[in-house]
């Protein structure tokens, strides 16, 4: 976490931008709290990738690579172009998050945070950690909440991506997994999926609430305009607004 500035040290958001200059301009609506992604699913190769990074960091300080939508499949690509980058932040799937970790130090990469994406069960008190390329084909694997926090401690994986949350569907579920990952000691939580300008900061102040040291909400699609297909300067400017009122 050494590269994300966090405001009040405890939130900052992951968005979208179409090029470099909505970037640009997304980090400064934000005042610097905003992590843009992006998604290795949108390019045909790792170099292809990389080369189009390195101009996101020529205007930004850090980047959240991705793995689009959620795909699991994706999780070698991301994790070589954030091999090449330590970027900031890395999105990964619960297998593969732990992995993950050993390369990018091997890397020294050393300044880039790396999620575990972990799904909601339906059910307070478990989570679903078969979210990866093969194991998310198959059935479901329920397991309780503690121990997939555990897991994750073991293996020094410190940010839990949860997703998808299909807005407020599971907020009763992240109350809980936040709560238990503060008694537990992961100390970044990231709700994802449905996430709005209507309901940011309904789901943030859950997460604050449990005493969880850092939230990193993903606000994508909702706030893209969907002619330009750039993320939309208001919405930035509405949602910093909100991380004011929430600390």
């Amino acid at each position: 976490m050494e590269k994300i500035r966090f405001y009040k040290d405890r939130l900052a958001i992951n968005v979208l931008a179409k090029d470099c200059e909505n970037a640009k301009s997304v980090y400064e609506a934000s005042q610097g709290y905003a992590i843009i992604g992006l998604l290795s699913k949108n390019y045909s190769s790792v170099n292809e990738a990389v080369e189009d990074a390195k101009g996101y960091l020529e205007v930004v300080p850090y980047i959240s690579v991705g793995l689009g939508a959620g795909d699991p499949k994706q999780w070698k690509m991301a994790l070589e172009i954030a091999g090449e980058l330590d970027p900031g932040h890395l999105n990964q799937v619960f297998p593969t998050a732990f992995y993950s970790e050993g390369y990018l130090e091997s890397k020294n990469c050393n300044n880039t945070l790396v999620n575990a994406l972990i799904s909601p069960s339906g059910e307070v008190g478990k989570v679903n950690i078969a979210t990866g390329p093969f194991s998310s084909m198959h059935q479901v694997a329920c397991i309780d909440t503690e121990i997939a926090l555990m897991l994750m401690k073991d293996a020094g994986v410190k940010s839990i991506k949860f997703f998808h949350m299909q807005g407020i569907k599971h907020i009763d579920e992240l109350r809980d997994l936040a709560e238990k990952a503060t008694s537990i000691g992961i100390p970044v939580i990231e709700p994802t999926g449905g996430i709005t300008v209507d309901n940011f900061s309904e789901i943030v102040k859950v997460c604050l609430d449990a005493g969880i040291e850092k939230v990193i909400p993903h606000v994508y699609t909702s706030i893209v305009d969907k002619m330009s297909g750039e993320t939309n300067i208001k919405d930035i400017e509405v949602l910093y607004e909100m991380m004011t009122q929430l600390l």
